[in-house]
């Protein structure tokens, strides 16, 4: 059986559905059971129902799951790296501090590969744990940037829609529209925010208190962000490794989610100038021949839309045929259509398999 013998039965029920649909209804419409309240930004559902969130719960069953698993794992490595740096701290040379301190901050260096130089292994032993430590932190660097930076900055997303557009009255399912319209966009603006507040604050900091010129300092927040560390001007005071801990770490995985969401937001400008080029292109008659699936000299809605998203690029022709063998392996009674009946057959056959 071709795909187009397996696909004539949804077909079929397509068209057959549209003719019975009222004609002053629209054509097409949400489906009532899709699940799109499940994959829409946490934020939503606190605008719509803040206060009836419980305030019994501890800070740390508040977070997100991709947060706390974030900072779980940022604690263990910081603790653990600590702990080993600390024991072989007579192994390490450079200008030394306290050994806690230079600990945690040698740990930071290390994960964000600026590597400063003002603090570096002196052993064999020292050397190797230097090794696996660079590796595990770029490591949980990427999971910070996929999950803990991500969600941080949609967190964001709809405090910075609510100040744009603070003369109007805005709902919940407006600034959802927005949010999904121009989501990259966003992002990218609250990022580049974040990034101005940490390079002017490294500056500053480094000005006041490390007792730089402004453009030493400014020098350093460069080539710490982009983990150049060339190492001619770094932290040397205690009060500036207890900010180099944090701002270090924040500043070098801001700068990295910047260039992510600037790529991301080029390749979603590409999609919507394809999407645009295929719906403002006049069809033809080869274009009619390749959306008739079904070869019966008709195209119908069904037939149309599938063409269209493949001329997107937003399906192709695996993964038509792959919603086909699902669809098959559902229609038990092979009748082209789902029912209840189908669903408790198929499931019933694959508990007795």
């Amino acid at each position: 059986m071709t795909n187009r013998d397996k696909i004539q039965p949804l077909l079929d029920q397509l068209h057959q559905t549209h003719h019975t649909v009222d004609p002053k209804k629209k054509r097409f419409r949400r489906c009532k059971s899709a699940p799109l309240g499940e994959f829409a930004p946490v934020e939503m559902n606190e605008i719509k129902n803040d206060q009836s969130l419980p305030r019994s719960k501890s800070l740390l069953d508040k977070l997100h799951p991709s947060i706390k698993k974030v900072i779980i794992y940022l604690v263990i490595y910081l603790g653990i790296g600590t702990i080993c740096f600390y024991l072989v701290r007579n192994k390490i040379k450079g200008k030394k501090i306290d050994g806690i301190l230079d600990s945690v901050y040698f740990c930071v260096v290390t994960m964000t590969t600026v590597g400063y130089g003002d603090i570096v292994p002196d052993s064999a032993t020292t050397k190797l744990l230097a090794c696996v430590f660079v590796f595990s932190g770029m490591a949980l660097v990427g999971m910070i940037l996929s999950k803990g930076a991500d969600y941080l900055v949609e967190k964001q997303e709809t405090l910075l829609i609510k100040a744009l557009h603070m003369r109007h009255k805005v709902g919940p399912s407006e600034i959802l529209e927005e949010i999904e319209t121009n989501k990259v966009r966003y992002k990218c603006f609250m990022v580049a925010g974040f990034l101005i507040v940490l390079v002017v604050a490294g500056t500053v900091f480094l000005a006041r208190v490390e007792r730089l010129d402004t453009l030493d300092a400014f020098y350093c927040v460069c080539s710490t962000i982009t983990t150049l560390g060339y190492g001619d001007k770094s932290f040397s005071t205690k009060a500036g490794r207890v900010f180099a801990i944090f701002w270090i770490l924040s500043s070098t995985i801001c700068l990295g989610q910047f260039f992510l969401y600037v790529a991301e937001f080029n390749t979603e400008k590409r999609q919507k100038e394809l999407v645009k080029c295929v719906l403002s292109r006049r069809t033809t008659n080869v274009d009619l021949e390749e959306a008739d699936l079904d070869d019966d000299g008709v195209v119908g809605a069904a037939e149309f839309v599938i063409y269209k998203l493949k001329e997107m690029g937003k399906i192709n022709q695996h993964d038509i045929a792959a919603v086909l063998k699902e669809f098959e392996s559902l229609d038990v009674d092979q009748s082209g259509t789902l029912s209840t009946a189908d669903l408790i057959l198929a499931q019933s056959s694959w508990t007795g398999r």
